[in-house]
């Protein structure tokens, strides 16, 4: 572990947050190039990923801290302090997803065709995040049998940046096929919420809940089953609508 990068005198630069920086820059970056394509303007497009990047944030740590509400409770100092990781992916994505939606409406933009042009260069970002979190120590994999790592632990956030980065690829290459919009941030939640369920098998800091499952993996259950659902719908929708138009 590394939760340390660099100390300057009183200054302190952790791994995790140089990470996450780096990783919202290039995903930042890359969305700039690509929105004109969706016919975006790349300047409104930052200014809905600055604003993705603080919901997200704040709503991560909100999720973190209810869900560990007896020990803020009793250190309500620490709610802000994020030095040492504490948040939770999917009150991250909820709180970006009602931004966007916000967003969208305020500046007259199409959600679904601004979530398809970000989406890809979400799972660019989180990959950066996971080796944040490898680096920072949290995110923690169970241990592993002698003959597969000799007793060390599984490094599970290894696994989620590579299985990102493979959803990055897919999600780009598959933006220059989109037949309707949506497809591509739809498609996002489904192979996201498939890989969280389970790489929560292996991982050691989230507790069962039910089923023996944990909270994470409830929500990856429902987010995926919503996300095909959804896809379902509007794939039937634009079916319809090319086969009547070739006709």
């Amino acid at each position: 572990m590394h939760p340390i990068l660099l100390k300057l005198g009183p200054i302190t630069i952790y791994s995790y947050g140089v990470m996450v920086a780096a990783g919202f820059s290039l995903a930042a970056f890359l969305v700039y190039r690509r929105a004109p394509k969706f016919d975006m303007d790349r300047d409104r497009m930052i200014d809905c990923l600055i604003l993705i990047l603080i919901s997200g944030v704040a709503g991560a740590r909100v999720l973190y801290v209810l869900l560990n509400f007896e020990y803020y409770r009793a250190n309500l100092t620490e709610i802000l302090n994020l030095s040492g990781g504490g948040l939770v992916w999917y009150g991250g994505f909820a709180a970006a997803f009602f931004t966007s939606i916000w967003f969208s409406k305020r500046r007259d933009l199409n959600f679904w065709s601004v979530s398809d042009l970000i989406a890809p260069y979400i799972a660019l970002g989180q990959a950066f995040g996971r080796v944040g979190c490898y680096l920072n120590g949290c995110c923690y994999g169970i241990i592993a049998p002698d003959y597969f790592l000799s007793g060390e632990r599984h490094p599970t956030q290894i696994y989620s940046a590579i299985l990102l980065l493979i959803i990055f690829i897919v999600l780009v290459k598959w933006q220059n096929k989109r037949r309707f919009k949506g497809e591509i941030f739809l498609g996002y939640c489904a192979l996201y919420s498939c890989k969280r369920f389970f790489i929560e098998f292996l991982r050691a800091d989230n507790p069962k809940i039910f089923l023996k499952l944990t909270m994470s993996q409830l929500i990856s259950a429902a987010v995926f089953l919503t996300a095909l659902i959804i896809f379902k719908i509007k794939a039937d929708e634009w079916g319809k609508k090319a086969s009547s138009g070739s006709k």
